[in-house]
């Protein structure tokens, strides 16, 4: 798959791709902010509702240390998601990205999540010069794990005691992905 294309197929019938947040997307991510639940097990509690739309009238989500790109179904132009990435640096000059995604319910277990996943590694390593990408979950979050697992991604280990949720510190799961790595794009192509 050429690393520019930002669309594909999630199954025989389900194409997605990424796109730069537009105002009507505001609405889902106060959803985000203000409905326990939606999101899963990472749900921080109550947020304020109206930081979306401050970010959005800064830089529409695009920043240069982090942003948000909308998940959408091709087909029926709906946005199934969003998937972020927030930039780090190990050792002062070692840079990298660490990305996460958020599903609505609807869209779950239909393959969605790693090809999103995989498309946005493949844009930030064609538009930035990191080396590395990195991603987190919790180690109940079974079907996060297969999905970036299936999105390139390698378990590095567990870090200890990583998030504070549901009244106690948690571990979580560390994945990466190298520039180098095989692409997952050959697995599903037979490349």
């Amino acid at each position: 798959m050429d690393s520019g294309d930002t669309s594909l197929p999630a199954s025989a019938d389900l194409a997605i791709r990424l796109r730069p947040v537009a105002e009507p997307d505001l609405a889902m991510f106060r959803r985000l902010r203000t409905e326990p639940g939606l999101i899963g097990l990472d749900w921080p509690g109550f947020t304020d509702a109206g930081a979306p739309a401050r970010r959005f009238a800064m830089d529409g989500y695009l920043g240069e240390d982090d942003g948000r790109l909308i998940v959408e179904v091709e087909q029926e132009r709906a946005a199934a998601g969003i998937v972020s990435y927030t930039a780090g640096c190990y050792a002062g000059r070692a840079s990298y990205w660490s990305i996460g995604i958020v599903l609505l319910p609807p869209w779950r277990g239909r393959g969605i999540g790693w090809r999103a996943q995989a498309l946005l590694c493949d844009y930030l390593f064609q538009h930035t010069p990191a080396q590395r990408i990195q991603a987190g979950t919790h180690p109940e979050n079974v079907a996060e794990q297969r999905a970036l697992e299936r999105a390139g991604f390698q378990l590095e280990g567990i870090v200890r005691a990583s998030e504070f949720r549901a009244g106690r510190w948690r571990d979580g799961y560390l994945y990466s992905r190298l520039r180098d790595d095989p692409s997952p794009w050959d697995a599903v192509t037979g490349g």
